[in-house]
């Protein structure tokens, strides 16, 4: 194929996923963030003033306004820069990190810079640049990375794990063998910061751990609830043996709340992101308490920026103003008291509504 050709299809397959993601219902079926198994104990008498609950959070050596991040979603399209740009204008205003999509494209294409290019937007909060894992075992290296982070000019990069997409999708690539060794390479030969993540079907704790002693700074669990990207991929298929061969996985994944209380446990000194179903204020909160260090929110945010700059700066106060509020309403001044919150209780099926996460 030429490289014309090459660049061609992985645009119009990135214009696919955007307008999907957008117009389409492809949340995951069957099975949940695992969140509403999760209720705080409301506090009467906080005493607290609402005006003294700070939500404030540091990440990658920069100042957030909240423990909130803008995922990796998109790039390549004019469409994806159109969206991205408002993204990271909101993230600017609103202290959020922010992530862009897959770079992949950029490494092969400069010329597509513009459509990932958000920096000047976005000068005092963290930017993460993006990149499959599994292109490490394609020939990417320290140095194809680094040439990514420093024309982003970002403050880490992404390794995103995405092996049950590619494996539905007709021009995935599957070839994850060795990927652990690639990734550690990676971890000790670049100066950045590598970041782990899923796209949303979670990772176990035992996964965790290899990660995080093969380098990796931070882990983002990116459990299943939100979107399945089985399910996009269901959408772009013409055959009908293989959208249902996709669609057979829509309630594949390990749940959210149940990715972080396990690595939680597993890693008690972690970087843990926690990611995938998260819904309201209300479920950034719970994942903090679970033991989540930062929130990451992706659909939500695509959505509303395709709407406009406005409705997706409307999101950010939204979710900020509820955890704020959700923080008075238990008597948690920080962010750091919302992490040791004993008013968090399981109400899973066929347990006690009073069992504390630490009995979970």
């Amino acid at each position: 194929m030429l490289q014309a050709d090459r660049v061609d299809v992985t645009t119009e397959r990135k214009a696919d996923h955007l307008r999907i993601n957008i117009e389409q219902d492809v949340a995951a079926k069957g099975v949940t963030s695992g969140f509403e198994r999760w209720r705080f104990v409301h506090c009467a008498l906080p005493e607290i003033d609402l005006e003294d609950v700070e939500c404030a959070a540091s990440f990658l050596g920069r100042a957030l306004r909240a423990p909130l991040l803008i995922s990796c979603m998109t790039g390549g399209t004019q469409e994806a820069q159109r969206i991205n740009r408002r993204l990271a204008r909101v993230a600017q205003r609103c202290g959020l990190a922010m992530g862009v999509g897959s770079g992949r494209v950029l490494l092969e294409h400069p010329e597509l810079l513009a459509t990932f290019d958000v920096r000047d937007e976005i000068p005092d909060v963290p930017l993460l640049a993006n990149i499959g894992a599994v292109q490490l075992n394609r020939g990417y290296g320290a140095q194809e990375c680094a040439r990514l982070v420093e024309s982003l000019r970002a403050d880490a990069l992404v390794l995103h794990l995405n092996a049950l997409q590619e494996a539905v999708q007709v021009e995935g690539d599957t070839c994850f063998s060795g990927l652990l060794q690639q990734i550690a390479r990676l971890c000790n030969d670049l100066e950045t910061p590598v970041i782990v993540k899923e796209v949303g079907w979670g990772i176990a704790p035992d996964v965790v751990t290899q990660l995080l002693r093969a380098g990796a700074a931070a882990v983002d669990l990116a459990g299943a609830g939100g979107t399945s990207w089985s399910e996009v991929e269901a959408e772009r298929l013409q055959e009908p043996a293989r959208t249902r061969v996709a669609r057979a996985f829509a309630g594949w994944g390990i749940p959210s709340a149940e990715c972080i209380v396990a690595a939680r446990r597993a890693e008690p000194d972690a970087y843990l992101i926690a990611s995938g179903g998260v819904r309201d204020g209300i479920d950034v909160a719970k994942a903090i308490a679970l033991g989540a260090d930062l929130v990451g929110i992706a659909g939500a945010f695509l959505r509303r920026a395709a709407e406009s700059e406005e409705r997706a700066e409307e999101l950010a106060w939204e979710l900020t103003t509820t955890i704020r509020i959700a923080m008075f309403c238990i008597g948690a001044r920080s962010v750091a008291e919302l992490k040791a919150t004993p008013r968090l209780r399981s109400c899973h099926p066929g347990r006690s509504g009073a069992e504390s996460r630490d009995r979970l």
